[in-house]
């Protein structure tokens, strides 16, 4: 009695619903809807490369939204977040590239083979991620504030340096993936995801479902419990719920959506590297949720937008293109604390 009085009594401080005709909600559909519409009317257009800029967008806005589901709903600053995006990548690259050696990938104890198959990539890199993330989240996680950051980028390097000097798949110079992976429907038919509005189609699905799941699970109970043990984790323990597990599991779900994120960006690409270990990637998804607004349902996708433009156009112009990210996080930081989304849409009502 005592554990559903106190969680209903802090229900409040979950997000709301959204009321899909106020501010906040005409600027989050009309935020999906230019996402949606605009690469459509590029590829008809004949414009492949803004279709494929569009898809970059979209990855990059899962991974943050991954990462924004440990920071901003559970307080857990992670600035190891690319070893999970990396992981999922390599797992797409090395099921593809023994898919097309036809080679397992093990032998013992039993046999492994590559696959090309879009599903059975997507699910092994969400398992691998969330187990990487129950070893990593039942060690970080005993620990609180820059010992939690130290930690988890301190894992997160001993996987880049160890993708880096594994030489079968390519080490420091990369793997190259050299079939597209395809999408099984119904009727033994195969979507082909090398077409480039077809596969913006499958992130942005990919997008809305991780995003509809955040929504979901932090308007429930256990979302009640995650933002109390963010907000006093003493009192969320007074209720009889113990902190640790909550923000294990959130944690453990928040790294196999980043994992996604990274399966979706490799085959993109056609190409996966250490690099998507890097921490530097790290701090670019934590930038971006910062400049989307830290604890806001779409505030990813917005700062995704808003770095990717920023990287593409101004990246086009000066090399010095991050002097002006850092100027405008700067001005996020101090004028608008509650991101883009939160200058846009108005702060949320238990902000």
């Amino acid at each position: 009695m005592t554990n559903t009085t106190s969680l209903s009594k802090n229900a409040a401080l979950a997000p709301e619903a959204d009321r899909p005709f106020d501010r906040k909600g005409l600027v989050q559909m009309a935020l999906l809807g230019l996402l949606l519409l605009l690469p459509v009317a590029a590829y008809f257009l004949g414009h492949i490369y803004y279709v494929n800029l569009a898809s970059r967008i979209t990855i990059i806005a899962m991974a943050a939204v991954g990462l924004n589901l440990a920071i901003g709903y559970g307080g857990m600053v992670s600035f190891g977040h690319a070893a999970y995006f990396g992981l999922g990548g390599y797992v797409a690259g090395i099921s593809a590239y023994h898919a097309f050696d036809i080679t397992p990938f093990m032998t013992w104890p039993f046999s492994v083979p590559g696959s090309d198959n879009l599903l059975v990539i997507w699910l092994a890199a969400m398992l691998l991620c969330g187990l990487l993330a129950l070893v990593i989240g039942a060690i970080s996680l005993r620990t609180t504030g820059v010992y939690f950051i130290m930690i988890t980028l301190a894992f997160a390097q001993m996987i880049y340096y160890f993708a880096n000097s594994w030489p079968t798949y390519g080490g420091e110079d990369g793997l190259p993936i050299y079939i597209r992976n395809t999408l099984p429907l119904f009727n033994n038919n195969m979507l082909d995801s090398s077409d480039a509005l077809t596969y913006f189609l499958i992130c942005f699905t990919g997008l809305v479902l991780a995003m509809a799941i955040t929504s979901r699970m932090m308007k429930s109970r256990f979302g009640a419990a995650l933002t109390m043990a963010r907000l006093n984790d003493v009192r969320l323990a007074t209720a009889g719920i113990s902190p640790y597990p909550i923000r294990l599991v959130a944690f453990v779900i928040s790294a196999a959506i980043t994992g996604l994120a990274g399966a979706l960006y490799a085959d993109l690409n056609g190409f996966v590297s250490p690099t998507m270990l890097s921490w530097h990637f790290s701090g670019e998804l934590m930038v971006i949720v910062i400049l989307g607004g830290v604890g806001r349902l779409y505030g990813p996708l917005a700062g995704a937008v808003l770095f990717v433009m920023m990287e593409t156009f101004l990246g086009g112009v000066t090399q010095y293109w991050q002097l002006f990210l850092g100027l405008v996080l700067l001005g996020v930081v101090l004028f608008a604390k509650h991101g883009v989304m939160g200058w846009l849409a108005g702060r949320e009502r238990n902000e």
